[in-house]
């Protein structure tokens, strides 16, 4: 038999469809490559039922396989002359395939489908397009399954016209009746037409799509620039809190030493002193040993001649009375640290100063960004940043994508505010505790007895804080002085503002020994409270000596009345515009002394004080004035 009739078919393998390799042929004559079959019955093994891929014979047992040497060498032969496989592009079409319309028995795939044949062909049966004037014409297109959908189900015809009427595709005879009189095109002016308004709207969409690549790229940027921004945030942070802890462990180092030495000098004076009156008590008690003998003398000539010598006393070198403080020698100093713990409260957002809250509100509003439940809850420049991505999703074109802020600046502002502040509090907190300790002694004297130069060697710069004062009062003089309005002052709202009594407390706590003086006018009430008494309201728990936390002095035209816990005495006294306040912290001590060209005790109280106090002004009337004096 020639070659070139040959069939390739004959040749090849039903399984891997290409030619043989090493064949061999099974008990029905079919042939397969040896691999191949192997492989086809190493899968019916659990059946134990062998059998043949294209004829179905079953074997059992399962046959023995030898390769077919005749076989063999006639397909290396048709090899050498020419005879392939089909190539890939000529193989045989599976199920996901468009066959060729024209191929008989095992159908080749379609490499091109005509739509004037309505009709596929494979390469070899496509050559007549090719070289056949006849069919150059024709519009040849990728393989297609849908060439039936051309066909007009109702007349059998190619549907090669559009109806612009009822926007879809018919055929001639449809024109000519149930469309007649409709605007109808060819289906390829049609196309034409729609094609051009295609690559407008294509034109449209690359450059939205450029325009949200930019976009995209910016928000990189941005989310790049956060990052970076966050992480020197965190960074600066932890550097500022080092740097605190460092000098709060400094400060309590320096606060032990100051306290060892303080004590070692308080206790080494106690000691002489002790050892002076022990001295003292000794000689005593041997000059009533003599005195003793003297007064058993029988003798009255030697009593006499004796008694001038031994019955004259030596004057003490001491006071004949010692007061001793009580024993709450460095409480003051304990309540000047504990200050430092207010600050370190989370019960609530409102005990802390502002700028713990500046921090925590520029930490919050990072939080925000976190907050999927509502966009209302965000600032308006993340609202912004939301509606771009979202213009983005609905492929709308947006007029421009807003930038982030740098929202972490925020937050080292904040923080670098809280250092600043713990840092003037940590120094204001060391001297208020330096002060302390130098105070820390334990024979007590009244300065009284030394006059007003013994009051104002304790005197204390105290000023106004804005944050406690009523929104009707107008503080001035370097928040010294404090005058009644009839109209509101410009406070922004803050949780330690008394609400409805026209009062003020000190910026500064008092420990200690401390001593000022209030210039009046009209009506006013001096008084001392805790930092805890209440704000909001006109009950008497928010009023100057109208509770347990304060003591007040009021004073008017009409005289003085003091108070505490809302129990009230008429105070006699000189008139003067002028009222000086004594505290002795750690003694327990508060006075109130009229002052003009002499000092006069108006009240004194002796108590126990729990906490630090604040100086504190209640003013009468619109008009009236108090004003703390400079005495330095």
């Amino acid at each position: 038999m020639e070659q070139n009739q040959l069939d390739q078919e004959t040749f090849s393998c039903s399984i891997c469809l290409d030619l043989l390799k090493d064949p061999v042929t099974i008990p029905c004559g079919h042939s397969y490559c040896m691999n191949c079959i192997k492989s086809f019955w190493d899968e019916e093994n659990q059946k134990e039922i062998h059998s043949c891929p294209q004829c179905r014979e079953t074997f059992m047992p399962r046959p023995f396989l030898q390769k077919s040497s005749m076989l063999g060498a006639l397909v290396e032969q048709l090899k050498k002359t020419g005879l392939q496989a089909a190539p890939a592009d000529h193989c045989y079409a599976g199920p996901e395939d468009v066959a060729c319309d024209f191929c008989t028995g095992r159908k080749l795939k379609a490499i091109k489908s005509c739509l004037v044949c309505l009709a596929s062909y494979c390469e070899k049966h496509l050559q007549p397009h090719y070289d056949s004037a006849t069919f150059k014409k024709h519009k040849l297109v990728e393989p297609s399954k849908n060439l039936q959908e051309n066909i007009c189900s109702r007349h059998d015809e190619v549907m090669n016209m559009f109806c612009r009427t009822d926007q879809k595709c018919i055929c001639i005879i449809c024109l000519l009746n149930e469309h007649k009189g409709h605007d109808t095109v060819s289906a390829a002016a049609e196309r034409t037409e729609r094609q051009r308004e295609l690559e407008v709207r294509r034109e449209e969409i690359q450059q939205r799509i450029q325009d949200r690549e930019k976009d995209v790229k910016l928000l990189q940027q941005e989310v790049e620039a956060i990052n970076h921004s966050a992480d020197k945030t965190v960074e600066d942070s932890e550097k500022i809190f080092t740097e605190l802890i460092r000098l709060i462990q400094k400060r309590s180092s320096d606060v032990k030493q100051q306290i060892r030495s303080q004590q070692e000098t308080e206790v080494s004076r106690v000691q002489e002193l002790q050892e002076k009156l022990e001295q003292e008590i000794t000689e005593l008690k041997r000059k009533d040993a003599e005195l003793k003998q003297l007064s058993n003398t029988e003798d009255h000539n030697q009593f006499l001649h004796n008694y001038p010598s031994l019955s004259a006393l030596s004057e003490s070198t001491h006071s004949s009375s010692i007061n001793i403080r009580p024993l709450r020698y460095f409480e003051d100093v304990i309540a000047a640290v504990s200050e430092l713990k207010e600050f370190d409260q989370p019960s609530s957002i409102d005990i802390l100063p502002p700028v713990f809250k500046n921090v925590i509100a520029a930490v919050s509003e990072l939080k925000e960004f976190d907050q999927p439940s509502s966009i209302d809850i965000l600032p308006p420049v993340f609202k912004n940043v939301i509606a771009a991505v979202s213009e983005l999703k609905e492929f709308d074109q947006p007029s421009s994508i807003d930038i982030l802020p740098p929202v972490f600046k925020n937050v080292t502002a904040a923080v670098s505010e809280l250092r600043d502040k713990l840092q003037d509090i940590l120094r204001d907190t060391w001297t208020n505790i330096s002060l302390t300790l130098t105070e820390v002694d334990v024979l007590h004297s009244e300065p009284e007895e030394k006059g007003r130069a013994g009051f104002l060697q304790y005197s204390c710069e105290i000023t106004l804080d804005p944050n406690t004062a009523n929104r009707y009062l107008l503080l001035s003089e370097e928040n010294r002085k404090v005058t009644l309005m009839n109209q509101y002052q410009s406070y922004s709202s803050h949780p330690d503002r008394f609400t409805d009594y026209f009062q003020v407390l000190s910026r500064e706590s008092l420990t200690g020994r401390c001593y000022w003086e209030v210039e009046w006018r009209g009506g006013v009430s001096v008084a001392v409270a805790y930092k805890n008494i209440s704000r909001a309201g006109r009950g008497s728990e928010c009023g100057f000596g109208r509770n347990d936390k304060s003591w007040a002095l009021n004073c008017s035209q009409d005289g003085y009345r003091f108070g505490h816990n809302n129990i009230w005495t008429s105070i006699s006294g000189p008139g003067s515009s002028r009222v000086g306040v004594y505290l002795d912290h750690r003694a327990g001590l508060l006075s109130f002394y009229s002052v003009s060209e002499t000092m006069t005790l108006l009240h004194r109280v002796q108590t126990t004080f729990t906490q630090p106090l604040h100086a504190g002004v209640l003013v009468n009337w619109p008009g009236d004035s108090a004003e703390l004096c400079k005495l330095k």
